[in-house]
């Protein structure tokens, strides 16, 4: 929002070049570029956007992309002092929970363009309550985080998500759906047992994933709400390469200096582990599928969709582990 300069030098140019001397013959097809490069512009400049998650993981990267922009999003969040305690006044804080039809529809009134991070609790319930208020809203464009195994009919969190994107397209708002493979961040629950035991615990066994730094990803769900490049879109976006979990145990022990280990789980050795750990039932089961598919091979591809979209590679796993190294020590 609020991002005059560019407009103001192509307007400048447009002045210059009506007053030349010189007659120029018309040009049909490079005055509709013109006008649709200053349709493009006059629409950043106007665009308003809602953010959720903001003082999550995925949302507050895109907030913070859409601030180094020169834009002033709108946060919709639980808890007013932390979103300001984060973000000062450089973002417009509206309290509510997008399970709420009356805070979505309050927050989302004069929305453009609107990023969609749902928790997974109900996420399919709080998924349509999202899409028909944006619909009732006039929003333009909804960009949903949703997960890259969302074509899988028997992954937990993908099925959560088939629903969710169900609903969006039912409303019949603009959408553009970001489906990352398994986050780099999901290593840190792997802190604790490293730091105790030297050892990590998991039923995935050696299956391998592509998994993604969640900058790439809040990268790419800017770029998607920030222009119209990928309406109607499913952008499937992974890291830039395949890794099964003993790699990157091996990796971490590695970069800290300390021998680690790995042991294969079953699934009910798997279940009894995230039931300790006070996980909800629905996500032990869910996270259980998750680790199946993995090791059946079927969440190993890599996608060029990170390039794609941002015109580089994807962050590797090395570099998420320099950032992050110390939570492991």
């Amino acid at each position: 929002m609020k991002r005059l300069l560019p407009a103001a030098s192509w307007l400048v140019a447009i002045c210059a070049f009506s007053q030349q001397a010189v007659p120029i013959p018309f040009d049909a097809a490079f005055c509709t570029s013109v006008l649709s490069e200053l349709l493009y512009l006059v629409m950043e400049i106007t665009t308003n956007y809602l953010i959720t998650g903001a003082t999550g993981n995925i949302g507050s990267l895109v907030v913070q992309c859409l601030l180094d922009r020169g834009d002033r999003p709108r946060v919709l969040v639980r808890d007013a002092e932390k979103a300001r305690s984060r973000y000062g006044d450089r973002v417009d804080v509206f309290v509510g929970d997008f399970a709420d039809a009356t805070t979505m529809r309050a927050a989302l009134t004069g929305v453009d363009a609107f990023l969609l991070v749902s928790s997974i609790d109900d996420l399919a319930a709080r998924d349509e309550v999202a899409a028909q208020a944006a619909k009732a809203a006039g929003v333009k464009h909804l960009v949903k985080i949703s997960s890259i195994a969302v074509p899988q009919k028997d992954i937990g969190t993908g099925v959560w998500h088939a629903q969710g994107e169900a609903a969006i397209r039912a409303s019949g708002v603009p959408f553009t759906f970001v489906q990352p493979s398994g986050f780099m961040e999901n290593c840190l629950w792997w802190a604790s047992s490293i730091k105790s035991e030297g050892v990590v615990r998991s039923s995935a066994v050696d299956g391998k994933s592509p998994v993604i730094h969640s900058e790439d990803i809040a990268a790419v769900a800017t770029k998607a709400l920030t222009t119209q490049a990928y309406v109607g879109e499913s952008l499937r976006v992974t890291g830039p390469e395949l890794l099964s979990y003993p790699e990157m145990v091996a990796k971490i022990g590695a970069r800290i200096g300390k021998p680690l280990r790995f042991e294969a789980l079953s699934d009910e050795q798997e279940r009894r582990q995230l039931l300790a750990r006070n996980r909800p039932a629905p996500m032990v089961e869910a996270l259980i599928s998750v680790f199946r598919a993995m090791r059946e091979g079927r969440l190993a591809k890599v996608t060029d969709t990170v390039e794609r979209v941002l015109g580089r590679k994807p962050i590797s796993f090395d570099r998420w582990l320099e950032q992050h190294a110390t939570a492991f020590r």
